[in-house]
């Protein structure tokens, strides 16, 4: 008996717990380092002769450097408004969209599917070209609307691809059931199908919102004023000037630019596993 519990003890050591310690260093490395380089004075972070894994004399004059001397909180203000507004339009349409091509069956219906994952697949820095046009046909230059309206062009594909799928997995004899007890279609889909898909919603507007947070090229190309850019922008552009860059106040912008995302998956992280492994129902 002790034997067999040892064997499973070193059995699990071996292929589970080595395993997913190992696969934690590599994931949360990039995170402790930004934090060590951004509380490291400069002597230590230019030297080489000190070690690079430890700090000595911690200092917070680069958090200093990147709050009072730089736009940091309304970048990262502008950058939130922006994801939350992109992540909204684009679950409305994908919602939509993703139900009607997955239910309704209606003519050219597959090769609008076809043509929506084909669209996903188009690199943004093609699409950037023509949008500018766009961009400038509207005056929207220099503002947050000129990518609130970009973003979707991305987002959108992308959400009515992977809901479409979603929707397919929910039984139809639910829809049908409730349109025999009197319901439209409308009510059978807003009643039963779209509570059935929230961990599917909720996985394709983490997706978006984080694509949306971290986009840099076309904020990089339809911002030009320092107090409207985004957080990966502002934090580029602010904190590199000529050939000088001041690395801890870039770690600590990086550190504290990925925390509203990291917040994001924790707190929807069941929601966001179902949404990725299954189906709605399972049985």
């Amino acid at each position: 008996m002790e034997n067999r519990i040892g064997e499973t003890f070193w059995k699990r050591l071996l292929v589970f717990y080595i395993p997913l310690f190992m696969f934690l260093v590599v994931i949360l490395f990039p995170f402790y380092w930004m934090m060590i380089a951004s509380v490291k004075p400069d002597q230590e972070l230019y030297t080489i002769r000190a070690s690079p894994y430890i700090v000595r004399n911690p200092t917070l004059k680069h958090w200093e450097l990147l709050f009072f001397d730089t736009l940091f909180l309304q970048w990262a203000w502008n950058t939130f408004l922006i994801a939350l507004a992109s992540t909204a339009i684009s679950l409305t349409c994908g919602v939509l969209a993703g139900y009607s091509l997955a239910r309704l069956k209606f003519f050219g219906s597959t090769t609008i599917a076809v043509s929506i994952f084909v669209t996903y697949l188009v690199p943004p820095t093609l699409l950037f070209i023509p949008l500018s046009s766009v961009i400038k046909f509207f005056d929207l230059h220099d503002s947050s609307f000129s990518l609130i309206w970009s973003y979707p062009t991305i987002l959108i594909p992308f959400c009515t691809w992977l809901l479409m799928g979603y929707f397919k997995t929910i039984p139809k004899e639910l829809e049908e059931c409730a349109r025999i007890d009197g319901a439209t279609q409308f009510q059978a889909f807003y009643k039963i199908i779209l509570p059935l898909a929230t961990p599917g919603i909720l996985s394709a507007g983490i997706f978006a919102f984080t694509l949306s947070w971290n986009e840099f090229l076309f904020a990089l190309v339809f911002i030009f004023s320092p107090e409207n850019k985004t957080l990966p922008v502002g934090v580029i552009s602010e904190l590199i000037r000529g050939d000088t860059f001041y690395w801890g106040s870039l770690m600590a912008g990086a550190l504290f630019g990925s925390i509203p995302v990291a917040f994001v998956y924790s707190f929807f992280v069941d929601q966001y596993v179902s949404g990725l492994t299954g189906g709605a129902v399972k049985g």
